[in-house]
């Protein structure tokens, strides 16, 4: 993420430029091109923990010394830097919702409650990109900014922490309760709060989140786990698919088969395993729940498995969706196909 820190240093300009063109748009498409440059570095590998680990940790101080300066900020000279914090935390944000969004796009499944998710860490990282926009909708709302932040520290946890060996379930309840912790800075509000009545607010708020993650969990894509290929065949043989098939396929097909089989391979994080389960429905109804064997995190081309139906009733015709979903209830891809009559 060396754009995103040419961007850090770039941070104090906007102060000193006004509402020039140049202040309005310039640092704005710099950091766009930044981070689609980076977007083209980090896209077909999974998000280095590292990275992620520094810039939280170095959120988490800007956001405690900004909370000290606010206090303070009396003279012209301390209201600048005032300025100049905030617009690097801007700024740190937007690179860590930019560094883990190919994570949740390979993990999202667009057609289901975690796609909004997804559309929700893309808003932020367009919105802390463009200064104008961010100044308008988000800057003059204290609330607005909190959740930003809030947003952005959850989003990278929940990615960062199975790259740990984490579970995915852990991973969300950790990231939620940290995330509410570390906004412990914001209800010093202005220093009317002192520190000890802070952090008790903010372990309330990690309480609800723990809450709110647990019922939510099934909004929230288990990134970075994703559906690394699916396929529907007759039957797996040696860990492959035998008579694959992409397009419709008839029920005389399917009947003479004697079964279907729905093939996936998963991919995670070296040495995480994760119980997994297929939920195959027809037509939108719930038909079987097949537990799986566990993934185990650390190949290439995903952990491969499957299950195969053997007990489908006429009529055969239908939509089938089957969905891999964790042990705790998270969706991590979908495999559909039609049979026809």
């Amino acid at each position: 993420m060396r754009g995103g820190l040419f961007v850090i240093v770039l941070a104090v300009i906007p102060s000193w430029l006004g509402r020039s063109w140049l202040g309005r748009w310039g640092v704005s498409l710099a950091s766009l091109l930044l981070g689609l440059a980076t977007l083209l570095v980090f896209r077909r590998g999974l998000p280095h923990v590292g990275w992620i680990v520094g810039y939280l940790l170095l959120l988490c101080v800007l956001i405690a010394v900004v909370a000290e300066v606010r206090v303070s900020a009396e003279t012209r000279r301390r209201q600048l830097a005032l300025e100049a914090l905030e617009y690097t935390i801007q700024t740190l944000c937007h690179n860590l919702l930019l560094f883990v969004l190919p994570a949740y796009y390979a993990s999202a499944t667009l057609t289901s409650a975690n796609g909004a998710f997804l559309a929700a860490v893309a808003a932020g990282a367009l919105l802390t990109a463009v200064d104008p926009w961010y100044r308008a909708c988000v800057a003059p709302r204290a609330w607005a900014k909190h959740a930003l932040l809030g947003l952005a520290v959850f989003a990278a946890l929940n990615v960062a922490l199975p790259l740990v060996r984490v579970r995915p379930i852990l991973a969300l309840e950790g990231a939620a309760a940290l995330a509410a912790l570390a906004l412990a800075p914001v209800f010093r509000r202005g220093g009317e709060i002192p520190w000890r009545r802070a952090h008790a607010r903010a372990a309330a708020l990690a309480v609800v989140a723990l809450l709110a993650a647990w019922a939510g969990r099934a909004l929230v894509p288990p990134a970075p786990l994703f559906l690394a290929r699916a396929a529907m065949a007759r039957e797996v043989s040696r860990l492959e698919p035998v008579d694959e098939r992409r397009g419709p396929v008839p029920a005389a097909t399917v009947a003479d088969w004697g079964g279907v089989a729905a093939y996936t391979a998963v991919h995670a994080p070296a040495g995480l395993s994760q119980a997994i389960e297929h939920v195959w429905r027809r037509d939108g109804q719930v038909v079987a729940r097949i537990p799986l064997s566990p993934v185990q995190g650390g190949r290439a081309e995903g952990f491969r498995t499957w299950s195969r139906r053997t007990d489908l009733t006429p009529p055969l015709a239908g939509r089938y969706t089957v969905d891999v979903i964790t042990a705790s209830g998270q969706l991590i891809g979908r495999l559909r196909f039609t049979v026809t009559p």
